[in-house]
């Protein structure tokens, strides 16, 4: 059973890419076949994960245009289990492009739908708008996790998300649901860290994930290097916060989650998991 996870906040500079690539590269190395859709104009996602969306023939751009299947944008990653679709700058114009396409909100939906099988999670980075292309993610996912950044305004602009969550629910995705609020970059030095994180627990009580997102050196370095913290250093407080959070959500989600060994993220994976789709282009990224 595959489950599509759109990690969604209009509001940059949350956590949004972080927790899309790290989560993906965790549920990855706990050897569950995951895909990281980029669906952000800025790419951060790809680069995150070593692969550059310009210059490739198929990027989610070419999807959602209908020039190529998803099953042709399919790039690896360094980690066996981890498949990315790349963006690229393009697609800062499709939301005009499609405008007068059918159905034009189904689009990314559609395309998964040949693939989706063929992965365990999907996770897909939405931009920080609530334009088309988020429209497109939340119609195409199962749920939504919502990053919550631990400072001042944190809950500002939560409503309009909400909203647009409930108008998807209406008349795109009926089964759309939160998977969870996700606390990020807690400073447990500060009183402002813990008041933000009441707050927000007392608004979304259960839906808020156990697992909080501390600030953490090396999780800010690792997209440099273009690189998931957990191949850029498995053993940083970043890389285990986001082992936990893929635990939680495997949890969460009734699949057994096994015990996360950071230092073998690299390592081939057991046999009959995490197998490249056919199709994907092996080695690339």
């Amino acid at each position: 059973m595959t489950k599509v996870i759109a990690v969604a906040n209009q509001k940059g500079g949350v956590g949004k890419t972080t927790t899309s690539v790290n989560l993906a590269a965790s549920l990855a190395v706990a050897e569950r076949r995951t895909l990281l859709i980029d669906i952000d104009p800025q790419a951060n996602a790809s680069s995150g994960v070593g692969v550059e969306g310009g210059g490739r023939p198929v990027t989610i751009y070419e999807i959602l245009l209908r020039f190529h299947d998803a099953r042709a944008g399919i790039v690896s990653t360094e980690i066996p289990s981890l498949h990315v679709i790349p963006s690229t700058i393009n697609l800062v114009g499709a939301e005009y492009e499609l405008i007068e396409v059918e159905r034009r909100e189904h689009l990314l939906r559609t395309a998964l739908s040949d693939i989706r099988s063929d992965f365990e999670y999907i996770v897909i980075d939405c931009p920080p708008s609530l334009g088309l292309l988020t429209i497109n993610s939340l119609a195409a996912a199962d749920t939504v996790l919502i990053p919550v950044q631990c400072e001042y305004f944190a809950l500002e602009g939560l409503g309009k998300l909400l909203n647009t969550i409930n108008l998807v629910r209406k008349h795109f995705n009926p089964g759309l649901d939160i998977e969870g609020v996700l606390l990020t970059m807690y400073d447990m030095r500060l009183r402002l860290s813990k008041q933000v994180a009441d707050e927000v627990r007392r608004h979304f009580g259960a839906k808020v994930f156990d697992t909080v997102i501390h600030r953490n050196v090396r999780l800010s370095e690792a997209p440099s290097f273009g690189k998931p913290v957990i191949l850029y250093d498995a053993m940083s407080v970043g890389s285990q916060n986001y082992i936990d959070l893929a635990q939680e959500i495997m949890q969460r989600n009734g699949d057994p989650a096994a015990t996360v060994d950071a230092r073998r993220a690299g390592e081939a994976p057991a046999a009959g998991r995490g197998a490249a789709p056919s199709g994907s282009q092996a080695g690339e990224g």
